[in-house]
């Protein structure tokens, strides 16, 4: 069997004596597009900070490509191959559009082709528009797609973006989905976080939901969406 290229054991994050994390496994196989589900404040961002290196967990392991990343620092992590896009966009405000997505651009190592500063202009026209702009001059929705733009140039093997499309208007929505289907069928990994359940059932091949700090599902789009007392009483639609 192929081996999963991010694997979580027993996971158990802390914020001071606060138990967030309790025990959590989790995995991605290569290729793999995992949405993480479930009402605010039950755990999702801080699985995703635990897996990146900015939440130390207490104790538990993770794995990026067979590779013991636990407690390492988030740079490492990154050039290891896995890239966070934080809810917030955490784009630095007093560099250029350009500047933002070359300072840490790195080459790819696998037989995919390489993100290029040309390949996410032709991904995001807007932002090849506004390549002068200071981050802080941009929209929230082109602030978004420089977030994940920054990302892609690390040419990772895996992303985990948190709220993909929170707060913003339906259009920039829309195109955010129809860029992470564009991301997504270049084999790059990915776990994603949203509350819009519809487009996230439509791009996940697996659906991960969590309740105060523990997985309590995990299954295919179809074993999901026959679970309507699971969806009324875990996301509320």
């Amino acid at each position: 069997m192929t081996a999963p290229i991010l694997l979580a054991e027993k996971i158990n994050t802390y914020y001071g004596q606060s138990h967030i994390l309790r025990g959590v496994n989790f995995r991605v196989m290569p290729h793999e597009t995992v949405s993480l589900l479930g009402r605010n404040g039950m755990g999702k961002t801080t699985l995703l900070k635990s897996l990146i290196g900015l939440v130390h967990p207490r104790s538990g392991s993770v794995e990026l490509n067979g590779m013991d990343i636990t407690g390492l620092r988030p740079s490492l992590v990154a050039k290891a191959g896995l890239a966070f896009i934080p809810e917030d966009r955490g784009i630095f405000p007093n560099l250029t559009v350009a500047e933002n997505l070359t300072f840490a651009a790195r080459g790819g190592r696998g037989t995919r082709p390489d993100w290029t500063l040309e390949r996410i202009y032709s991904l995001f026209p807007q932002l090849a528009e506004r390549r002068s702009h200071w981050g802080n001059q941009l929209s929230g929705g082109e602030q978004k797609m420089l977030s994940i733009g920054r990302a892609l140039m690390t040419n990772p093997d895996i992303i985990l973006l948190d709220e993909a499309t929170e707060g913003l208007a339906p259009k920039v929505r829309d195109r955010i989905w129809a860029v992470l289907r564009q991301i997504t069928s270049t084999g790059i990994s990915s776990i994603i976080v949203d509350k819009n359940l519809g487009d996230l059932l439509a791009l996940a091949h697996r659906h991960v939901v969590m309740a105060k700090g523990e997985i309590v599902f995990v299954g295919s789009t179809e074993a999901l969406k026959s679970d309507e007392a699971l969806i009324y009483r875990h996301l509320g639609v």
